[in-house]
């Protein structure tokens, strides 16, 4: 569909029970009347009039009320906002007018867009710039699953450089959406969430260290005050980029909120030849009644891209928290042997294997088995874990380099500094420069050559140093953006070059777990600390960008090596559970009633990860704050698993009722214990229905819900709700 570039026209774009209405004027880029709840068949007619009734009282000009905001808003169009677009040709053509705008509509599978999306759909914009030299566009996607994905880009046509210093497209949410949630954090206290009035001003989260980082926003979510997981609607974008980036909050004195994000550039990251073109990350937006909903929709997004895993997460056991740098023969045969007898489907190398690696001061970048320690190569211990059945997993650090290597003396011009030298070291490295494509090639032989010979199923692929001072040698020019380029591009050559390989995109934890990192890696390290009582707060929050699946889960020894916290076997299986699990713990030191218990918690996990993995995540919005209950019920609403956690004393004792959200209303589910961490009360003490479980049909167990078991601090249970005939 090619609408009237004289007269344009306003269209409604709809998919799973999301509206998209679009004005697209010969004028300006598309401008968002709604973006939200279904608006059900409109017509032609009703459109127009959504656009009559929209419109705004004119005041003295267009600079002092704007009657629509493009997504991509203009200096020149009179907005006073950040403009979308801002850069020069050395002090010329720095703002951006368009004579004519022409929109097209695009279905997935069109010849115009052959390579779409099922059932997606998209609107492409493009304005000319005659007298600066530019072509700019804009692209709106609309997917199946109901995510609108937003990006712009800038074509400089003039007959000198063009240097784009911004790109920040903008999406409008209306005028209730009063409240701000986004991310804190630091390593191994990633994704800690806080809110925020939705002032006029702005707010504004930036990442300057090469990735998205451990304080990362993750997400911006805009709401109705006090919106929450199954109440309230809310509105969040996220930048989809491994890169330097920006999202923000925006709200006008003249009463427009906006939500944007794009990448930040460093000096001359931006400069285009002529010819060349630059694009923006997608801004990847959400919307729901409720969190829920939310992430919902975002987890149907990632789940339906064409590479997500979907063979079953393997179980795995990493051995860096067993071994660290103590690498020996014996040892970790002994652990790959307890590994696989708990019914473990994967065991992954950590670091230390590779030359002059006896601690983290050298040896980054020589990426040969290291033939002090392993004098027949990792052969002995990979034949062995293949002979168990299980799967072999290495780390690696392909990013980075100590200066005390042999790569970083044969080389020193590959690696990142300026006319000041490398600068700080973070971890006793550095980074190394993939903009080298010797030093590219590199990397991708040596890796290449090891998936290879050691039949290697997955990487576990760490980044442990900002990228501050990444100046590309020899002229010292900025080289952020193209690292981040050069890093998809690694990853995606290694699989190219070995199907079925996977990747963790693992970030001192969890520092790049950005949706731009995973169109090629297939799990994300959560964060370093794996403490129990955390990562209830970790993974529940990165749950609003990824589904379970994707996010690594481990259980830890009973001493915490993050916060030295004890908590019992119980507790940090079950909180692993949610997840991709794993172990990461010294298995020769547990005792016999450890090691059962564990394979417990395995084989359950490898029962219901199926659900797990494919279901759709809730969680209880619950008056008492002690009290943390989420839950994942399958795609035909027969079973879901529900984990009740308390994650403090609670100052009311019982505690309370809690209730079991996302279940059809109509249906009976029978509901009972499943799994303990915890004594489940005291003595004998238990509400009546956890003996023998109790059958209530899923809107009384929604709107009513079920007396809380007695749990001390730091204690769960895992509750299953199975649907029961009539």
């Amino acid at each position: 569909m090619i609408p009237d570039p004289a007269t344009g026209q306003t269209i409604h774009l709809r998919r799973s029970g999301t509206s998209v209405v679009l004005d697209l004027d010969p004028q300006r880029f598309p401008c968002v009347l709604h973006w939200g709840s279904d608006l059900g068949e409109v017509d032609a007619a009703e459109l127009t009039e959504v656009q009559r009734a929209l419109t705004m009282p004119h005041v003295d000009s267009v600079i002092s009320a704007q009657n629509r905001v493009a997504v991509l808003p203009l200096h020149s169009s009179g907005w006073l906002g950040r403009p979308g677009l801002t850069g020069s040709r050395n002090g010329r053509a720095w703002s951006a007018a368009f004579s004519l705008v022409t929109h097209e509509v695009h279905e997935a599978g069109s010849p115009e867009w052959s390579d779409g999306a099922v059932d997606a759909v998209r609107v492409v914009s493009v304005g000319r710039d005659e007298p600066d030299g530019l072509t700019v566009s804009t692209e709106i996607e609309l997917h199946p699953s109901g995510v609108l994905r937003l990006r712009s880009t800038v074509c400089n046509e003039g007959t000198d450089d063009f240097e784009v210093t911004g790109l920040l497209p903008a999406l409008p949410v209306p005028p209730e959406a009063t409240e701000l949630l986004d991310m804190a954090g630091r390593h191994t206290r990633e994704r800690t969430p806080q809110r925020r009035p939705f002032d006029v001003g702005q707010w504004t989260r930036e990442a300057w260290g090469g990735r998205p980082g451990h304080d990362s926003a993750t997400v911006l979510c805009a709401g109705e005050p006090g919106f929450a997981f199954r109440r309230g609607r809310v509105w969040g974008v996220h930048v989809a980029y491994s890169g330097n980036q920006v999202l923000m909050g925006e709200h006008t004195v003249t009463g427009w909120r906006l939500l944007r994000g794009g990448e930040l550039l460093l000096p001359s990251e931006g400069r285009l030849a002529p010819g060349e073109s630059y694009a923006s990350p997608w801004l990847v937006a959400s919307w729901g009644d409720g969190l829920d909903e939310f992430s919902g929709r975002v987890h149907d997004y990632v789940r339906a891209r064409p590479q997500h895993p979907r063979k079953p997460r393997p179980v795995l056991l990493n051995t860096w928290e067993a071994v660290y740098f103590d690498h020996d023969l014996e040892t970790l045969l002994d652990l790959a042997e307890r590994a696989a007898a708990l019914g473990i489907e994967r065991f992954v190398l950590d670091d230390g294997w590779f030359r002059h690696r006896r601690s983290d001061n050298a040896g980054l970048g020589d990426w040969y088995v290291d033939e002090g320690v392993w004098p027949d190569g990792l052969h002995p211990l990979v034949d062995r874990v293949h002979e168990l059945g299980m799967e072999f997993g290495l780390w690696f650090e392909p990013e980075m380099v100590n200066l005390d290597s042999d790569l970083a003396r044969e080389h020193p011009e590959w690696v990142f500094q300026t006319v000041h030298g490398p600068g700080v070291a973070s971890r006793q490295q550095h980074v190394l420069d993939l903009g080298h494509e010797a030093a590219f090639d590199h990397v991708l032989e040596r890796i290449s050559a090891l998936v290879a010979e050691y039949r290697i199923a997955y990487l576990k692929w760490d980044h442990n140093r900002a990228l501050v001072d990444a100046g590309h040698s020899t002229d010292g020019t900025p080289g952020v953006h193209r690292q981040t380029q050069a890093v998809y591009r690694l990853m995606a050559e290694l699989k190219v070059r070995h199907p079925g390989l996977e990747i963790e995109s693992c970030c001192g934890g969890g520092g790049r777990l950005d949706l731009g990192i995973m169109e090629y890696a297939d799990r994300v390290w959560v964060s370093d600390c794996i403490d129990a009582h955390e990562r209830h707060r970790m993974v529940r929050w990165t749950g609003l960008l990824l589904p379970p699946e994707l996010m690594g889960t481990h259980v830890g020894s009973g001493e915490d090596h993050s916060t030295r916290r004890m908590h019992d076997l119980g507790f940090r299986a079950g909180t692993a559970f949610w997840g991709h699990l794993g172990v990461e713990w010294d298995l020769r030191g547990a005792d016999a009633t450890a090691l059962t218990e564990l394979g417990a918690w395995i084989s359950a996990h490898k029962r219901w990860r199926e659900l797990l993995h494919r279901g759709r995540v809730v969680h209880a919005d619950l008056s008492n704050p002690a009290l943390w209950l989420e839950g994942v019920i399958d795609t035909d609403g027969d079973t879901a698993l529900y984990r009740l956690s308390a994650l403090d004393h609670t100052l009311t004792w019982p505690p309370g009722r809690v209730t079991l959200p996302g279940l059809d209303p109509d249906r009976r589910y029978q509901v009972q214990v499943l799994a303990s961490g915890d004594r489940v009360g005291s003595g004998t003490v238990v509400p009546g229905w956890v003996r023998d479980g109790v059958t209530l049909t899923g809107r009384v167990l929604g709107e009513v819900g079920l007396q809380a078991p007695l749990l001390d601090a730091d204690h769960l249970v895992v509750l299953l709700a199975s649907a029961v005939e009539p």
